[in-house]
């Protein structure tokens, strides 16, 4: 896809891979609208990169008709790439999982990212173009101490996409999965605050590169599923 004058939804925006994706699409000359809770945190970080903020809070499930509509009308009523980057996870050890855990990460990183797919995708269809970017993770691949409820998240984003693969690929729709490794961003950190980059560590650098070059190929192809180790974690 041509990126320069495209229109680019990413959740979860304002921090970590997201706003390093939003600025890579943004240097390259695309209109792109970021996600976020926090509202003073959306706009200082939107105008920082030059991006267009929608408070938006996904898991607030009956929220994401009205929110879709919002981002669709910001891009003068056409969308030509989703991104599912917002994220939240979890890790207790079996025997201390609670309902809640469950609830609180599934409806983030499975309902609401599933959601939000279904209302853009009527757009997707009626212009028959599009892409879906997930954002999985490497526990989308295998499991981990304490990655019961986190990863079974993951497994679910990436059953999800395997599914919109074969349901969409006739709409001329690509649904691709990114699975970034341990990345150095502010996930899992209760404060929300960045965590300072690590030399042996991916930054979200490395990740909104492979999402940008997963968009920025030829419409003939598409790329099902991506994952990015850091070449030297130990």
């Amino acid at each position: 896809m041509k990126i320069e004058n495209s229109n680019i939804l990413i959740t979860g925006g304002s921090s970590g891979i997201g706003k390093e994706t939003a600025k890579q699409f943004i240097a390259k000359g695309a209109k792109v609208i970021i996600t976020g809770r926090n509202e003073k945190k959306l706009n200082e970080v939107a105008k920082e990169i030059g991006a267009i903020p929608l408070l938006f809070d996904i898991s607030n499930l009956s929220s994401i008709p009205q929110k879709a509509k919002e981002a669709i009308k910001l891009l003068d009523g056409s969308i030509d790439t989703l991104i599912n980057n917002a994220g939240i996870g979890v890790f207790p050890e079996l025997g201390e999982i609670t309902a809640q855990n469950l609830v609180d990460v599934y409806t983030t990183n499975v309902f609401g990212l599933a959601l939000l797919t279904q209302e853009i995708v009527v757009t997707f269809k009626a212009q028959s173009y599009g892409n879906i970017i997930n954002i999985g993770s490497t526990a989308s691949q295998k499991g981990f101490a304490r990655g019961s409820v986190y990863a079974a998240s993951k497994f679910a984003v990436r059953g999800m996409t395997q599914s919109w693969q074969a349901e969409l690929r006739k709409d001329n729709i690509r649904v691709s999965l990114v699975n970034p490794s341990e990345v150095t961003t502010a996930f899992s950190v209760d404060s929300r605050e960045e965590r300072e980059e690590q030399s042996n560590k991916l930054g979200s650098e490395e990740i909104a590169h492979a999402i940008v070059s997963v968009v920025e190929m030829r419409d003939k192809g598409f790329v099902p599923e991506i994952t990015v180790w850091a070449t030297n974690p130990f």
